[in-house]
């Protein structure tokens, strides 16, 4: 097997420009590595070699007549298989899709391409990327699930065979694997990142999002994925921040709420100890921190959650799972049975509490730079028969706003621990900013053992 020597996205950039790097050996060395690691990995749902490699060659010529697309000219990349892809199959890891070839692609992935990027496959996601686990495990320790529903997206990440994974997230479905498995993960605002060509799972929660090793790599691919898309009735119009240059810029210690009542009530010992930890260290290091209470009972957003996900996602099905309910997983079955029988009253209170909630976080986070969690109760559990305890990262996805995953240690047992941090409607700038001096602070650099 390659063993790995490069390190992230911005760096591996400046490699590139300087002629130090190539894509073409980048896509090989990704491809050696999941030749090597994927048989007991199964990160990928698709890899797409001689594409990959073609791509590689094209972006190299550009490069040698002097043209460069973007910092990520040249990065391999992977898509999270709910994604189109002009091409390419894109099964969001169900029977009913697996011969779906796309006769075009996401918005985000095209602008994936048009940056430079180099999209090696599709990766694993659970079962229309709701509650039936992907076959991917975690590289931490193959026993313990990598977390979902993107869940082969954090285990090539963490593995390094790519660099930079685009995904989903609609309950905790890209910073809960991301802190299974030990890498960065950004759900930025709902409506930041275009979701024209994704297959859906709620459309008022949906929100794609990014996975990387570091904070500074999230914010450039954040930088080339963010902006409107009039294809897509939820893209945002707001202007776009340069992340990047809001990452660099940062200097100042943060101002954090930290949130221990829900959170601490739900978490682990070990979690709960080690978040204080985290806490002490960043207050060291400069930041103010003081505890802050929800400003909603969390308990009650959870459910108005489920309601508001059991009946848009059996709005989606309706018509197929009529049809064909017997290609359907279990768990992803009894969710559109539990959003068949949901009443329309219990649907628009949950949304109404939304609303409310939204305004009063953004109470709670003036005059802070993010509120402070531990970012799942425990560390991944053992089997791979579910995909972890989502609740805490529903309030965010329920709300609309931006939260990350930071790497901050290993448990007695050694698996990945992180703390999330969340920050205001639309204030991405801000967030990274701030996650990337707790990073920094932190000093964590996690490799798994699967070079070993």
């Amino acid at each position: 097997m390659t063993q790995w020597s490069y390190p992230g996205v911005a760096e591996t950039a400046a490699r590139i420009r300087s002629g130090r790097a190539s894509p073409v050996n980048l896509v090989e060395i990704c491809l050696r590595r999941i030749e090597a690691l994927d048989d007991k990995l199964r990160a990928w749902a698709t890899v797409d070699r001689r594409a990959a490699l073609d791509t590689a060659r094209g972006l190299e010529r550009e490069l040698e007549e002097g043209g460069l697309r973007s910092p990520l000219h040249g990065i391999p990349v992977g898509v999270k298989d709910v994604y189109y892809t002009a091409g390419v199959k894109t099964s969001a890891g169900s029977k009913l899709l697996e011969d779906f070839v796309p006769e075009y692609s996401a918005t985000a992935v095209q602008r994936l391409e048009s940056a430079g990027a180099i999209v090696l496959g599709k990766t694993e996601c659970t079962e229309f990327a709701a509650n039936d686990p992907a076959p991917s495990r975690n590289p931490w320790n193959l026993d313990h699930t990598p977390g979902g529903s993107s869940s082969g997206s954090a285990v090539a990440v963490a593995a390094r065979t790519c660099f930079v994974t685009l995904d989903t997230q609609t309950a905790g479905d890209v910073l809960r694997p991301a802190a299974y498995c030990g890498v960065v993960g950004l759900k930025p605002s709902y409506g930041r990142i275009s979701r024209h060509g994704v297959v859906p799972v709620a459309w008022s929660l949906d929100t794609s999002g990014v996975m990387a090793r570091s904070v500074e790599d999230v914010a450039l691919a954040l930088g080339v994925l963010a902006g409107h898309d009039p294809e897509d009735q939820s893209s945002s119009t707001r202007p776009v921040s340069d992340y990047s240059g809001a990452v660099r810029g940062w200097s100042d210690p943060p101002t954090l709420g930290l949130l221990r009542r829900y959170f601490y009530d739900h978490a682990g010992e070990e979690v709960r100890e080690h978040t204080d930890r985290v806490v002490e260290l960043l207050r060291s290091a400069g930041a103010r921190i003081e505890e802050v209470e929800p400003p909603e009972d969390l308990g009650l957003v959870y459910a108005a959650h489920r309601a508001v996900v059991f009946s848009e996602c059996a709005a989606y099905h309706q018509e197929t799972f009529r049809q064909r309910p017997e290609d359907y997983g279990p768990k992803l079955r009894q969710l559109i049975e539990l959003g068949q029988v949901t009443p329309a009253v219990s649907y628009i209170q949950a949304q109404r509490l939304r609303r409310r909630f939204g305004r009063r976080l953004g109470e709670t986070l003036r005059g802070m730079d993010a509120l402070l969690t531990p970012t799942t109760p425990t560390t991944a559990p053992s089997g791979l028969s579910a995909t972890g305890d989502r609740r805490f990262q529903i309030p965010w996805t329920f709300a609309g706003v931006p939260a990350i995953n930071v790497p901050s240690g290993l448990d007695r047992s050694g698996l990945p621990l992180g703390i999330q941090l969340v920050g205001a409607l639309f204030a991405e700038d801000r967030l990274l900013a701030t996650a990337y001096w707790c990073e920094k602070a932190l000093g964590v650099d996690l490799h798994p053992p699967v070079d070993e």
